[in-house]
């Protein structure tokens, strides 16, 4: 896939040759790694709550959105159990090609074809979720506000039940303007999240933009 300013088209430019062009660019890896990293650090920022100390091995954490696998590849080398769901089949073969890759026998590392929206997953079985360039997605299609609320709040409300007791959640995402990134933040307040807003550049109304997020009942 080139690198261009408008939005992908869902699901469409993550299909077939698509999925080998995303798969291939080296500046999409660059990122995605790069991105994934700075989620970790956010999972143990203060201001989220202290964190019972472990080695990363004793975490359960799903990745929310895996894509191709640059963002398990790293949860992975960092050690952590690894939970990865993807919509696409197409991305997660390709994922699945890391995975044969870089498998350790001495920890967790699933892939799961699901849709974010409806989890196939444990109540209370994540210490952590993280998400990387994948949460857009889940309004995508949706014609007005009422109908992306109604999606938000579901979602969070699936994240929350699967989730562990002051569990955790770094969602990357492109919001298009501050009401947009106001809807994603305010789905998570509503249904028993707290949470703050990081931004590179806090002038810009869109952008990259993370959500750090703590489950609080």
């Amino acid at each position: 896939m080139t690198r261009k300013k408008k939005l992908p088209r869902f699901p469409y430019d993550y299909l077939g040759n698509k999925a080998n062009e995303y798969n291939s660019q080296i500046w999409m890896e660059r990122n995605q790694k790069e991105t994934s990293y700075r989620c970790i650090n956010y999972l143990f920022d203060p201001k989220l709550g202290e964190n019972i100390h472990q080695e990363y091995s004793e975490y359960m954490i799903l990745d929310l959105g895996c894509g191709t696998g640059y963002s398990s590849e790293i949860l992975v080398d960092f050690g952590f159990n690894v939970v990865a769901i993807d919509l696409l089949e197409d991305m997660l073969l390709k994922a699945n090609e890391k995975k044969e890759e870089i498998l350790n026998k001495e920890i967790v590392y699933e892939l799961i074809l699901a849709n974010i929206n409806k989890l196939p997953l444990r109540n209370n079985s994540f210490d952590f979720i993280v998400s990387v360039s994948a949460y857009n997605f889940i309004t995508y299609g949706k014609k007005n506000n009422n109908e992306k609320i109604k999606v938000l709040n579901n979602t969070a409300i699936q994240l929350n039940r699967i989730l562990k007791e002051n569990g955790k959640i770094i969602i990357e995402f492109y919001p298009s303007n501050e009401n947009e990134l106001n809807l994603f933040l305010d789905s998570f307040k509503n249904n028993n999240f707290d949470g703050f807003v990081i931004k590179d550049k806090p002038q810009q109304k869109g952008g990259q933009t993370f959500l750090l997020l703590r489950k609080i009942q």
